[in-house]
């Protein structure tokens, strides 16, 4: 199943709804699956966490509901979010259906404040935790932080660091060896995998953060493949911006070829 959410997630622009529906497009050529469009677009309000989430819930409750119903059925979900926010409605039924699998969270950033914590009081920078129930979202919660394997972040927060130092979730930095280090971290486990674009160098693709020292696409590619060798159990893909902030349209194809290692497994039996 493929999935396109298209509606506001703590968006500071408008770009990442509208590049949603570019990647989906991008995704369904590459798979030959038809994609499902869920949320309506609105203009970004650059708000503080609380008005972000009160206005995006309803989109992110029916994004849930229909992931839920997929999972349950047995599918293994391919979906692209605007933004990292909207895996607040998506993590919660994940954790629920695939008990079995790890969490792969390809991200610059820890996402992993709370409230309380958080310097910015951006949305996106509070998934994990409100998946884990350290706060409560109204979105569910049921995420054990220790399945989850963060995978090329450099941009941490005090509070963020404090949950790797103290063994709340593993975290895997850029540099030598990323494929073995991630099979080694999962064991031979299924993935769920999300893909921040802002875990790649600057420059790459058009996304909102650009963080130096990040992984280059046959990097990624790489990671990918070795992620793939224990099973995939969903991919998401967020913060594609459908333009670069020029204007100048973005091209989702190298991101796409990157990521083959991951959609083959999707289609694969089993």
């Amino acid at each position: 199943m493929l999935t396109v959410f298209r509606g506001r997630a703590g968006d500071r622009n408008d770009r990442g709804m509208a590049g949603a529906v570019v990647m989906g497009d991008a995704l369904a050529a590459a798979t030959g699956l038809s994609k499902t469009e869920i949320g309506d677009p609105a203009p970004a309000q650059g708000a503080g966490w609380a008005a972000e989430l009160e206005a995006a819930r309803p989109g992110l409750a029916n994004l849930q509901r229909v992931l839920a119903e997929g999972l349950a059925a047995g599918a293994r979900p391919l979906t692209t979010l605007g933004r990292c926010a909207a895996a607040l409605g998506v993590l919660p039924a994940v954790a629920r259906a695939r008990p079995d699998a790890a969490i792969v969270w390809f991200d610059a950033h820890g996402d992993c404040n709370t409230p309380e914590h958080s310097a910015t009081g951006y949305l996106g920078g509070m998934v994990l935790t409100g998946a884990a129930g350290r706060w409560d979202s109204g979105l569910g919660a049921g995420l054990d932080l220790g399945r989850v394997v963060l995978v090329g972040a450099r941009d941490l927060d005090p509070f963020e660091r404090a949950l790797v130092a103290g063994g709340a979730l593993r975290l895997e930095a850029p540099g030598p060896d990323l494929p073995g280090r991630l099979r080694a971290a999962l064991g031979g486990r299924p993935a769920y995998v999300h893909l921040d674009c802002d875990v790649l160098d600057p420059g790459l693709v058009p996304t909102e953060y650009q963080v130096e020292g990040g992984l280059s696409l046959d990097d990624l590619r790489e990671a990918c493949a070795a992620i793939a060798e224990g099973g995939v159990a969903g991919l998401e893909v967020a913060e594609f911006e459908a333009t670069w902030p020029d204007g100048e349209p973005g091209d989702p194809a190298p991101l796409v070829a990157a990521l083959a290692p991951l959609l083959a497994a999707l289609k694969a039996p089993g």
